[in-house]
Protein backbone atom coordinates (compact mmCIF):
# COMPACT_ATOMS: atom_id res chain seq x y z
CA UNK A 1 0.00 0.00 0.00
CA UNK A 2 1.17 3.48 -0.81
CA UNK A 3 0.33 7.27 -1.21
CA UNK A 4 1.55 9.64 -3.60
CA UNK A 5 4.90 9.76 -2.52
CA UNK A 6 8.08 7.30 -3.31
CA UNK A 7 7.97 6.23 -0.06
CA UNK A 8 7.38 2.23 1.27
CA UNK A 9 6.03 0.96 4.04
CA UNK A 10 3.30 2.75 4.31
CA UNK A 11 0.70 0.31 5.99
CA UNK A 12 -3.05 0.12 6.04
CA UNK A 13 -2.66 0.84 9.97
CA UNK A 14 -0.72 3.94 8.99
CA UNK A 15 -3.45 4.99 6.74
CA UNK A 16 -6.20 4.44 9.38
CA UNK A 17 -4.38 6.57 11.90
CA UNK A 18 -3.87 9.81 9.01
CA UNK A 19 -7.40 9.26 7.98
CA UNK A 20 -8.45 9.79 11.58
CA UNK A 21 -6.04 12.55 12.37
CA UNK A 22 -7.54 14.51 8.98
CA UNK A 23 -10.85 14.04 10.84
CA UNK A 24 -9.81 15.05 14.01
CA UNK A 25 -7.54 17.68 14.31
CA UNK A 26 -8.81 19.63 11.21
CA UNK A 27 -8.34 23.29 11.29
CA UNK A 28 -5.37 22.89 13.81
CA UNK A 29 -6.98 22.97 16.99
CA UNK A 30 -4.83 20.70 18.80
CA UNK A 31 -2.01 23.04 18.51
CA UNK A 32 -3.14 25.95 19.36
CA UNK A 33 -4.57 24.05 22.30
CA UNK A 34 -1.33 22.00 22.97
CA UNK A 35 1.05 25.43 22.65
CA UNK A 36 -1.37 26.98 24.92
CA UNK A 37 -0.10 25.33 27.77
CA UNK A 38 2.65 26.90 29.77
CA UNK A 39 6.08 25.97 28.71
CA UNK A 40 5.01 23.20 25.59
CA UNK A 41 6.90 25.24 23.44
CA UNK A 42 10.15 25.86 24.59
CA UNK A 43 13.01 24.25 22.84
CA UNK A 44 16.15 22.81 24.30
CA UNK A 45 19.34 24.00 22.85
CA UNK A 46 21.60 21.01 22.96
CA UNK A 47 25.41 21.90 22.82
CA UNK A 48 28.63 19.34 21.68
CA UNK A 49 32.34 20.08 21.12
CA UNK A 50 33.81 16.95 19.40
CA UNK A 51 37.63 17.38 18.30
CA UNK A 52 36.81 16.16 14.93
CA UNK A 53 37.82 18.62 12.48
CA UNK A 54 41.32 17.76 10.76
CA UNK A 55 44.73 19.38 11.77
CA UNK A 56 45.71 21.87 9.05
CA UNK A 57 49.37 23.24 9.30
CA UNK A 58 48.98 27.66 9.04
CA UNK A 59 51.17 28.33 6.36
CA UNK A 60 54.93 30.23 6.41
CA UNK A 61 55.06 33.50 6.59
CA UNK A 62 55.68 35.29 3.38
CA UNK A 63 59.65 34.94 2.14
CA UNK A 64 60.31 32.19 5.10
CA UNK A 65 61.51 28.81 3.65
CA UNK A 66 61.32 26.35 6.76
CA UNK A 67 64.83 25.99 6.97
CA UNK A 68 66.01 25.66 10.72
CA UNK A 69 63.43 27.58 12.11
CA UNK A 70 60.12 25.93 14.34
CA UNK A 71 58.25 24.24 12.35
CA UNK A 72 54.85 26.24 11.68
CA UNK A 73 52.18 26.53 14.30
CA UNK A 74 48.94 24.72 13.92
CA UNK A 75 46.00 26.53 12.46
CA UNK A 76 43.05 27.01 14.87
CA UNK A 77 39.26 26.06 13.42
CA UNK A 78 35.70 26.57 14.31
CA UNK A 79 33.32 24.86 12.27
CA UNK A 80 29.59 25.32 14.00
CA UNK A 81 27.29 22.64 12.40
CA UNK A 82 23.24 23.82 13.92
CA UNK A 83 21.02 20.66 13.40
CA UNK A 84 17.10 20.22 13.92
CA UNK A 85 14.74 17.34 13.37
CA UNK A 86 11.47 16.29 12.75
CA UNK A 87 9.53 19.75 12.49
CA UNK A 88 6.13 17.82 11.21
CA UNK A 89 4.89 21.34 9.78
CA UNK A 90 1.09 20.53 10.32
CA UNK A 91 -2.18 20.23 12.49
CA UNK A 92 -0.55 18.65 15.66
CA UNK A 93 2.56 21.34 16.69
CA UNK A 94 2.40 24.70 17.52
CA UNK A 95 3.74 27.41 15.37
CA UNK A 96 5.08 28.97 18.51
CA UNK A 97 7.35 26.13 18.95
CA UNK A 98 8.80 26.37 15.68
CA UNK A 99 8.99 30.01 15.67
CA UNK A 100 11.50 29.61 19.11
CA UNK A 101 13.93 26.65 17.65
CA UNK A 102 14.28 28.63 14.58
CA UNK A 103 15.04 31.88 16.58
CA UNK A 104 17.96 29.41 18.61
CA UNK A 105 19.04 28.44 14.92
CA UNK A 106 19.93 31.64 13.81
CA UNK A 107 21.10 33.15 17.17
CA UNK A 108 23.77 30.61 17.16
CA UNK A 109 24.52 31.78 13.35
CA UNK A 110 26.01 28.48 12.90
CA UNK A 111 28.50 27.69 9.65
CA UNK A 112 26.34 25.18 8.34
CA UNK A 113 22.58 23.96 9.16
CA UNK A 114 21.50 20.67 8.56
CA UNK A 115 17.84 19.13 8.59
CA UNK A 116 17.09 15.96 9.45
CA UNK A 117 13.93 15.39 7.83
CA UNK A 118 10.40 14.86 8.42
CA UNK A 119 9.03 18.83 7.54
CA UNK A 120 5.63 17.90 7.65
CA UNK A 121 2.91 15.70 9.13
CA UNK A 122 -0.21 14.49 6.34
CA UNK A 123 -0.31 16.12 3.21
CA UNK A 124 2.47 18.29 2.48
CA UNK A 125 0.84 21.72 0.69
CA UNK A 126 1.71 24.62 -1.30
CA UNK A 127 1.06 26.31 2.26
CA UNK A 128 3.58 24.45 4.34
CA UNK A 129 6.12 24.22 1.67
CA UNK A 130 6.09 27.76 1.89
CA UNK A 131 6.43 28.35 5.44
CA UNK A 132 9.18 25.86 5.73
CA UNK A 133 10.87 27.71 2.95
CA UNK A 134 10.14 31.20 4.98
CA UNK A 135 11.57 29.47 8.00
CA UNK A 136 14.54 27.78 6.74
CA UNK A 137 15.48 30.74 4.62
CA UNK A 138 15.69 33.10 7.95
CA UNK A 139 18.53 31.26 9.57
CA UNK A 140 21.71 32.68 8.41
CA UNK A 141 24.17 30.15 7.41
CA UNK A 142 26.79 29.95 4.44
CA UNK A 143 25.82 26.19 3.81
CA UNK A 144 22.62 24.40 4.45
CA UNK A 145 21.88 20.64 4.17
CA UNK A 146 18.34 18.59 4.02
CA UNK A 147 18.00 14.84 3.62
CA UNK A 148 14.31 13.33 3.72
CA UNK A 149 12.52 11.57 6.08
CA UNK A 150 9.79 8.90 5.81
CA UNK A 151 6.96 11.27 6.42
CA UNK A 152 8.07 13.37 3.48
CA UNK A 153 8.26 10.22 1.47
CA UNK A 154 4.67 9.43 1.60
CA UNK A 155 3.31 12.62 0.65
CA UNK A 156 4.26 15.22 -2.18
CA UNK A 157 8.41 15.28 -1.24
CA UNK A 158 8.87 17.23 -4.73
CA UNK A 159 7.14 19.89 -2.68
CA UNK A 160 9.54 19.94 0.18
CA UNK A 161 12.39 19.36 -1.75
CA UNK A 162 11.55 22.55 -4.28
CA UNK A 163 11.31 24.62 -0.73
CA UNK A 164 13.86 24.09 0.46
CA UNK A 165 16.17 24.58 -2.46
CA UNK A 166 14.42 27.71 -2.16
CA UNK A 167 15.52 28.66 0.55
CA UNK A 168 18.73 28.05 -0.06
CA UNK A 169 19.31 24.37 1.32
CA UNK A 170 20.99 21.45 -0.67
CA UNK A 171 19.19 18.23 -0.43
CA UNK A 172 21.09 14.88 -0.37
CA UNK A 173 19.61 11.77 -1.15
CA UNK A 174 22.67 9.35 -1.56
CA UNK A 175 24.81 12.30 -2.26
CA UNK A 176 27.92 13.98 -0.45
CA UNK A 177 29.18 17.36 -0.31
CA UNK A 178 32.20 19.35 0.56
CA UNK A 179 32.28 22.45 2.31
CA UNK A 180 33.69 25.73 0.44
CA UNK A 181 36.90 27.23 1.44
CA UNK A 182 38.07 27.40 4.50
CA UNK A 183 36.55 23.96 5.52
CA UNK A 184 36.77 22.36 2.03
CA UNK A 185 38.44 19.07 4.14
CA UNK A 186 35.33 18.38 5.77
CA UNK A 187 32.38 16.52 3.84
CA UNK A 188 28.40 15.79 4.20
CA UNK A 189 27.02 12.73 2.98
CA UNK A 190 22.83 12.90 2.91
CA UNK A 191 21.56 9.31 3.15
CA UNK A 192 17.72 8.38 1.84
CA UNK A 193 15.76 7.14 4.89
CA UNK A 194 16.46 3.72 5.85
CA UNK A 195 12.08 2.43 6.94
CA UNK A 196 10.91 3.78 3.58
CA UNK A 197 13.51 4.86 1.24
CA UNK A 198 16.79 3.35 -0.64
CA UNK A 199 19.58 4.32 1.06
CA UNK A 200 23.13 3.87 -0.16
CA UNK A 201 26.76 5.39 1.32
CA UNK A 202 28.47 4.38 -1.61
CA UNK A 203 27.47 7.25 -4.08
CA UNK A 204 27.59 9.88 -1.40
CA UNK A 205 31.20 8.80 -0.32
CA UNK A 206 32.28 8.95 -3.64
CA UNK A 207 30.59 12.77 -3.93
CA UNK A 208 32.85 13.42 -0.62
CA UNK A 209 35.99 12.73 -2.92
CA UNK A 210 37.83 11.47 0.00
CA UNK A 211 37.47 14.43 2.28
CA UNK A 212 39.54 13.63 5.50
CA UNK A 213 36.40 14.52 7.58
CA UNK A 214 33.13 13.37 6.35
CA UNK A 215 29.81 13.85 8.83
CA UNK A 216 26.85 11.36 7.85
CA UNK A 217 23.49 12.60 8.17
CA UNK A 218 20.38 9.99 8.32
CA UNK A 219 16.66 10.54 9.02
CA UNK A 220 17.00 7.76 11.05
CA UNK A 221 18.74 5.90 13.69
CA UNK A 222 18.26 2.76 11.45
CA UNK A 223 21.11 4.00 9.15
CA UNK A 224 23.62 3.15 11.78
CA UNK A 225 24.63 -0.36 10.32
CA UNK A 226 25.29 1.21 7.33
CA UNK A 227 27.93 3.79 8.36
CA UNK A 228 29.43 1.92 11.04
CA UNK A 229 32.93 1.24 10.58
CA UNK A 230 33.40 3.14 7.26
CA UNK A 231 35.68 5.44 8.91
CA UNK A 232 32.85 8.49 9.69
CA UNK A 233 33.27 10.10 12.95
CA UNK A 234 29.60 11.29 13.39
CA UNK A 235 26.39 10.21 12.54
CA UNK A 236 23.73 12.81 12.89
CA UNK A 237 19.78 11.83 12.66
CA UNK A 238 16.17 12.51 14.65
CA UNK A 239 13.15 10.13 13.81
CA UNK A 240 12.48 8.78 17.30
CA UNK A 241 11.26 12.21 18.91
CA UNK A 242 12.70 10.71 22.10
CA UNK A 243 9.60 8.35 22.10
CA UNK A 244 7.40 11.79 21.79
CA UNK A 245 5.59 10.37 25.21
CA UNK A 246 7.99 8.94 27.39
CA UNK A 247 8.58 8.19 31.16
CA UNK A 248 11.16 9.67 33.69
CA UNK A 249 12.79 6.66 32.84
CA UNK A 250 13.07 6.68 29.28
CA UNK A 251 10.61 6.36 26.16
CA UNK A 252 7.58 4.25 25.99
CA UNK A 253 7.42 2.95 22.78
CA UNK A 254 10.23 3.60 19.78
CA UNK A 255 10.00 2.01 16.58
CA UNK A 256 13.29 0.55 15.09
CA UNK A 257 15.64 -1.36 16.43
CA UNK A 258 18.56 1.28 16.76
CA UNK A 259 15.82 3.83 17.60
CA UNK A 260 14.95 1.26 20.83
CA UNK A 261 18.95 1.54 22.00
CA UNK A 262 19.77 4.89 21.29
CA UNK A 263 16.13 6.94 21.93
CA UNK A 264 17.87 10.48 22.31
CA UNK A 265 21.28 12.00 22.50
CA UNK A 266 24.99 11.61 21.73
CA UNK A 267 26.21 8.17 22.15
CA UNK A 268 29.75 7.21 21.90
CA UNK A 269 30.29 4.18 19.43
CA UNK A 270 33.82 2.53 18.51
CA UNK A 271 34.79 4.85 15.81
CA UNK A 272 32.07 6.85 15.69
CA UNK A 273 29.68 10.02 17.49
CA UNK A 274 26.21 8.86 16.95
CA UNK A 275 23.48 11.87 17.51
CA UNK A 276 19.88 11.26 18.07
CA UNK A 277 17.42 14.35 18.42
CA UNK A 278 14.51 14.09 19.80
CA UNK A 279 13.38 16.47 17.16
CA UNK A 280 10.21 19.18 17.02
CA UNK A 281 7.30 18.71 16.61
CA UNK A 282 4.50 15.84 16.88
CA UNK A 283 2.60 13.08 14.96
CA UNK A 284 -0.50 11.04 15.69
CA UNK A 285 -0.99 12.79 19.17
CA UNK A 286 -0.42 16.64 19.88
CA UNK A 287 1.16 16.04 22.97
CA UNK A 288 5.34 15.43 24.29
CA UNK A 289 5.82 13.98 27.92
CA UNK A 290 9.41 14.29 28.92
CA UNK A 291 10.52 14.47 25.38
CA UNK A 292 11.36 17.79 24.81
CA UNK A 293 11.76 19.40 21.95
CA UNK A 294 15.41 20.10 20.78
CA UNK A 295 17.70 21.35 18.36
CA UNK A 296 21.26 20.59 18.13
CA UNK A 297 24.46 23.31 18.13
CA UNK A 298 28.12 20.99 17.23
CA UNK A 299 31.00 23.07 17.98
CA UNK A 300 33.90 20.82 15.75
CA UNK A 301 37.26 22.02 16.86
CA UNK A 302 40.86 20.13 15.72
CA UNK A 303 42.35 17.94 18.14
CA UNK A 304 45.54 20.33 19.16
CA UNK A 305 43.55 23.27 19.03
Amino acid sequence: MSRVGRGARYSRKRAFLEGVARAVYAGGWAAKVWGALPGRTTVELVEHRLPLLPVQPMPLPHGASGGGVAAPSLEKRVLRVAFASDLHIGPLTPSRLLDNAFALLASARPDVLVLGGDYVFLDATPAMARELEHRVAAVPAAVKLAVMGNHDLWTRHDLIEESLRRAGATVLVNQGLRLPPPFDDVAFVGLDDAFTGEPDLEPALRDAGGAPLAIAVAHSPEALPLVAGRGIPLLMCGHTHGGQIASPRGPILIHGKQGRRYPAGLFQLPGLHLFVSRGLGNVDLPVRMFARPDVCVFTLFSPQS
